[in-house]
């Protein structure tokens, strides 16, 4: 009797192919038992590089004949919600790439799902795993610093050729993104959807708090989607915020940070560099870097979501970056691009579920 765990992927597109494929297959717990796509083609060309022995372009089709225990959700942004929520329904555990959905209300529908099948969801953050972060978020979380009073979160990137639709990457060895993430039919959005998303799982994640009201100016220079995004953010606490960045980082290098000032001292997460940077309210230093084993590091950065993914649904982990910490960065962006759409004026959280209350 095979007692490995059964997974699905649901998009065969660049990141299933360049990070949740090439992990899965190589573990002795997890069967890939077959890869969904409406590109025929392409799902048939994974499935032969991954030597996975089925293929659908329906993914009832494949739910209703398939013993499965989970699914990979990495199809475009905008087919987040229908996809997840089709694997929910059949009883699975789901991972989902970021962002979780482009619509508060699709989130939190999903995560109701979840919790009334006993199910989980797991986010595909990366930037949760590194230890720089993971500290700050114990820090945070332990009550040491005191209440969050004001944050910075920035998230820069030279992806402006992704958001114009050239395909430009250099990761994976298989299918590519194309023009999926300058087309907002698609992705939903541009620098917000792919890029500044990271930065709201990290803040989440550390914070574990939720937005109240967002106003948030974007500007796309001469882009069919958003190159840069700036947000201010008043939290649940009271807490003021601004967060914000470009996908265009003229000369290369990237900017990451989230600096976070507390009651009882302040922090400062640069996840460029993997440091974070620790002052106390008593004078006290704390300092530590995450690139003094850079290979591992790396490693755990880099397929981190994965491999949690198959820990949980194994029983041998807890949920890392859960279904909750994907749902308020969608909150988050959701209340940003209805805001950018109004000239900047506020969006309160209340407001991204009227709509379902109606």
């Amino acid at each position: 009797m095979d007692d490995r765990a059964s997974v699905a992927i649901v998009g065969s597109g660049w990141w299933a192919t360049a990070n949740h494929l090439p992990a899965l297959v190589k573990r002795a717990d997890i069967q890939v038992e077959a890869i969904c796509d409406i590109n025929e083609a392409k799902a048939q060309a994974a499935a032969d590089f991954f030597k996975v022995n089925a293929t659908y372009t329906d993914l009832g089709s494949m739910l209703r004949e398939r013993q499965l225990d989970a699914a990979v959700v990495a199809t475009n942004h905008a087919a987040h919600y229908a996809a997840a929520r089709q694997c929910l329904e059949a009883g699975l555990h789901v991972f989902i790439e970021k962002p979780m959905t482009l619509l508060a209300s699709e989130a939190r529908h999903l995560l109701r799902l979840a919790e009334d099948r006993g199910k989980q969801i797991v986010m595909g953050y990366n930037h949760t795993y590194r230890p720089c972060t993971v500290r700050a978020r114990e820090l945070i979380q332990s009550g040491e610093l005191g209440a969050i009073q004001y944050l910075d979160a920035q998230f820069s990137r030279p992806v402006s050729s992704l958001l114009a639709g050239i395909d430009n990457v250099t990761i994976g060895n298989l299918h590519r993104p194309g023009d999926v993430y300058g087309d907002p039919a698609r992705s939903g959005g541009g620098h917000g959807q792919l890029q500044l998303t990271h930065m709201a799982g990290m803040l989440f994640y550390t914070t574990e708090t939720r937005i109240r009201r967002v106003q948030a100016r974007m500007a796309h220079h001469g882009l069919a989607v958003d190159l840069v995004v700036a947000c201010a953010v008043e939290f649940e606490n009271g807490a003021l915020g601004t967060v914000g960045g470009t996908g265009h980082v003229s000369g290369g290098g990237q900017s990451t940070r989230l600096t976070i000032f507390c009651e009882k001292g302040w922090l400062d997460i640069d996840d460029t560099a993997g440091t974070l940077h620790v002052e106390h309210e008593d004078g006290a230093k704390e300092f530590l870097d995450s690139a003094s084993d850079a290979d591992e590091a790396e490693q755990r950065y880099f397929y981190g979501p994965i491999h949690n993914f198959a820990d949980v649904i194994t029983g041998v982990a807890e949920n890392h970056c859960s279904g909750t910490i994907g749902w308020r960065a969608v909150e988050l962006l959701d209340a940003a691009y209805r805001s950018a759409k109004r000239a900047g004026s506020a969006v309160t959280r209340d407001e991204l579920y009227e709509d379902e209350q109606s």
